[in-house]
Parts: C-alpha cells; sequence; structure tokens
C-alpha cells in the first residue's frame, strides 16, 4: 500500500462511522480502497452503505459491490464502473418500502442518568423551534426547554445529537427561571416543552408538572403543549391541568413503535393516557409525524386513523399533524455510527430544503392518503397542518396554503385559542379558570 493511499485509510479510521463496522466490513472497504485507489470521498462512500446495510439488516457491502462491473476497464473508469453499479443496489433498496416482518433490532435498555443542572445558568430556556426555517412551512413555535435530552430511545429522533447522550438535565430553579420570562401580556404565545425532551416521561420530578402548571395559570394568553410518547399522566390525575394547557401525543402503528420508537409506549398506552386527559377536560392532539412509509404502511395509518376517530371527538381534538423522516447530517452519522438495527434510513434521502427526506411526490402520497382518511367533521373542527414541509405540499394536500410562515402561526394560535375559550371544562370542578384573552 503506497504512502497517500495508507493516509486516507487510515484518515477514515478515526470515523465513527467505520469503528462501529464489523471487522469483517473494515477490512473489506480497507483491501477495496487500496485495490481499487479510491479516493476519501469513495471510501467515505462505501463506509456509509455497509453502515446502512448492517442498520437495514440487508446483508453487507461485500454483497453489493460487484468486482464484475469493473472487469476490462482502469484506472478512474473502474472505480467509477464499481460505484455505479453499488449506487443502483443501494438505490434499489431505499426505494423498496422496507418489510418489518422479520425484523429484530437489539433491545435497547436504558441509560441515560438524571442530572439537576446548576452550572448552565445562563443557557437560555424559551426559544424557538430548531428546524425553523423559510424554505417550509413553519409554525414558528416558541420552546421552552423545561428538560434537556430525552430518556426515550426513537432511532429517528434528532433530539440525541443536540446533548450529551447519557445524561438528562433538569433546572435546579425552574420555577425562578419561569417566574423572571417576560412575556407580552397583549401577545399569543404558543409554547412547547417536547422539543427538547419527551413532556411527560418525567412526570413531577423535581417539581416539574407542578411549574409548569403554575406558569400556564399566571399567563392566560400562553397555549402550553405537552407533546409526548409517555403514558405518564399520574400527576394529572390528581391535580387539575389549567385550561390553556393542551396535551398531544405522537403516534404510529404498533409495529413502528416497536421496532423504531424504543422505550416509549404503546399505541395502546398512549390512547389509552390521551382519553383520560380529554375526560378530564382537557384538549388532546396528535401528531402524526414521522409517517413512515413501509410495507402495509396503507393498511397501517387507515386502521389507526379510524380508531383515532372512534375514540375522541373533534370537539375536544385540538390539532393533528402530519409529518415525516426528516435527516439532518449529524443525525445521519449518530445513526450510522450507533450500530442499532434500525430500517428508518432506508428512504430515498432526497433533498429537502437541505435536509434529507422522501421525494415530494411521496409525501403528497403519504399526507393526502391521512388527510383523506379524517371525516368532513374532523377537518372542520379540528386544526390540520404539516409540520417543517414544503409549502408547495399544502394546496395539492389540505386544498388551502398559507401566505408566509407568519400567517401559518397566526391561524394555529387563533385556532387553538378560540378552541380553549369555547372548551366548557378545563379546570377541575371547584377550580376558578382565568380569564382568556
Amino acid at each position: 500500500m503506497d504512502k497517500k493511499n495508507q493516509n486516507r485509510i487510515e484518515a477514515f479510521s478515526r470515523n465513527p462511522v467505520f469503528n462501529a463496522l464489523p471487522e469483517e466490513d473494515k477490512e473489506y472497504i480497507a483491501r477495496k480502497a487500496e485495490e481499487y485507489r479510491m479516493s476519501r470521498e469513495y471510501i467515505r462512500e462505501m463506509i456509509e452503505a455497509a453502515a446502512d446495510l448492517r442498520m437495514w439488516d440487508d446483508g453487507k457491502i461485500a454483497d453489493y459491490a460487484d468486482d464484475s462491473a469493473a472487469e476490462n476497464r482502469k484506472g478512474k473508469q473502474r472505480t467509477e464502473a464499481l460505484f455505479k453499479e453499488l449506487r443502483r443496489r443501494i438505490t434499489a433498496l431505499r426505494r423498496t418500502p422496507p418489510d418489518y416482518t422479520d425484523f429484530s433490532p437489539d433491545r435497547i435498555q436504558p441509560k441515560k442518568h438524571l442530572y439537576t443542572d446548576q452550572s448552565h445558568t445562563d443557557h437560555p430556556i424559551l426559544g424557538t423551534c430548531p428546524v425553523a426555517g423559510e424554505k417550509t412551512r413553519c409554525c414558528s413555535l416558541t420552546t421552552l426547554d423545561a428538560v434537556r435530552q430525552c430518556g426515550f430511545a426513537c432511532s429517528y429522533c434528532s433530539i440525541q445529537s443536540f446533548y450529551d447522550a447519557n445524561r438528562i438535565y433538569f433546572y435546579s430553579d425552574l420555577k425562578n427561571r419561569l417566574d423572571s420570562l417576560q412575556l407580552d401580556p397583549d401577545k399569543l404565545y404558543h409554547i412547547g416543552t417536547g422539543q427538547s425532551s419527551d413532556s411527560l416521561m418525567f412526570g413531577n420530578y423535581h417539581h416539574l408538572m407542578e411549574d409548569l402548571c403554575r406558569f400556564t395559570e399566571k399567563h392566560p394568553n400562553v397555549i402550553m403543549e405537552l407533546k409526548s410518547k409517555s403514558s405518564n399522566i399520574q400527576y394529572f390525575k390528581n391535580n387539575p391541568a389549567p385550561r390553556n394547557m393542551i396535551f398531544t401525543w405522537s403516534l404510529n402503528p404498533p409495529k413502528i413503535i416497536r421496532n423504531e420508537e424504543h422505550l416509549t409506549a404503546s399505541l395502546e398506552e398512549r390512547l389509552n393516557s390521551a382519553r383520560t386527559m380529554a375526560d378530564k377536560g382537557s384538549l388532546v392532539g396528535f401528531h402524526f409525524h414521522p409517517i413512515i412509509r413501509c410495507s402495509g404502511w396503507r393498511e397501517d395509518y387507515a386502521e389507526l386513523f379510524q380508531e383515532l376517530q372512534r375514540r375522541f371527538t373533534p370537539d375536544e381534538t385540538v390539532m393533528i399533524s402530519l409529518g415525516t423522516l426528516t435527516f439532518i447530517k449529524p443525525v445521519l452519522k449518530q445513526l450510522r455510527s450507533s450500530g442499532l438495527k434500525s430500517k428508518v434510513l432506508r428512504i430515498p434521502l432526497d433533498d429537502a430544503a437541505g435536509k434529507y427526506s422522501y421525494p415530494f411526490e411521496t409525501k403528497k402520497e403519504m399526507f393526502s392518503f391521512a388527510y383523506d382518511a379524517f371525516s368532513k367533521e374532523w377537518k372542520e373542527k379540528v386544526f390540520f397542518y404539516m409540520c417543517m414541509e414544503d409549502p408547495e405540499l399544502w394546496e395539492p394536500v389540505f386544498g388551502y396554503s398559507y401566505s408566509s410562515n407568519d400567517a401559518f402561526e397566526e391561524a394555529m394560535k387563533t385556532a387553538y385559542m378560540a378552541k380553549i375559550k369555547k372548551n366548557p371544562a378545563g379546570n377541575s370542578p371547584g377550580e376558578e379558570a382565568h380569564d382568556i384573552p
């Protein structure tokens, strides 16, 4: 092996994606890199392909990199022929919906530890949606980082790339931090706690729910959204929720929850928790995000949409959101270096406003199918939207669109608050609700 090629391979041996591969794949890539005198870009592509195949449980890189495609060629043309065939085979997999029938991902054990954070006193508690941008239609959600890092292990989650992987941080002075926030009393706020962690999984640990409820009651111009894949509503079984606090759950068919949403509550547990909160008078909502195109996806999601409409009424449901798998580069790298089994990257990974997702037409098909599954009454009474998707999708899916993110944000907050004001329940009997502006 010449010095130049050796340096290339040694550089990639420090790559966490390469290091997570089985020795068999490492040796194969090193051998082919020398044989074909590959550039860094080609080596990286082969490493990523090997990681994806192992992750999908679809074989090893040696089964897909076909030397016969490069026969009778020399130099650069030989390498290009090898990779042209490799890309063709990987692309064919990506464009075929994955089948979870015989898929057995590794069982994940909880590893994260809870910490009370007293050192990051300058960390701002309020922010904006971390993936907001003008190229997609965004509701400009105000985020409240009451907890930083999630205790669940969903394979597609971007939260894992934002924080220390094994530490979950709670503020030692959350109440004081909330009290110190300066909110404009004439402005309507939509604040969510589900962007930096799951909103419900920790319950009232460290007075979390208690402090959030106190803050929400204090500010009747705040719509506080708790978004979850948990079933932990224990605190609210014994304590009333503020009228302007809404409870939303991310939902997926059981096989997606079982294979990709590790450590989370089952679909039945999530629906039962939502039903309990609705029975107590709180408004609920549901996020179908991500909708995942896999074998049998139409039947699975159709059953889920029907079940939701059987269990809940549009009057007690404030919103339905639609979205799908979307990845940023750090999440791709983290997934590939994790060594975990997952099918979520077995999608075309087309460009989507600087991120990676399904093609436009595939999204239109999935979102239209979802929206069409709901009755006319649901469409009239519930606020439907797409989360961080191309603005050009709205008209063909919903039959309407918003001219800007500001217009979308205003429509959402207005619809939510109108439903809160109309909600006859809200606080439990004997509780006096604040006036809602």
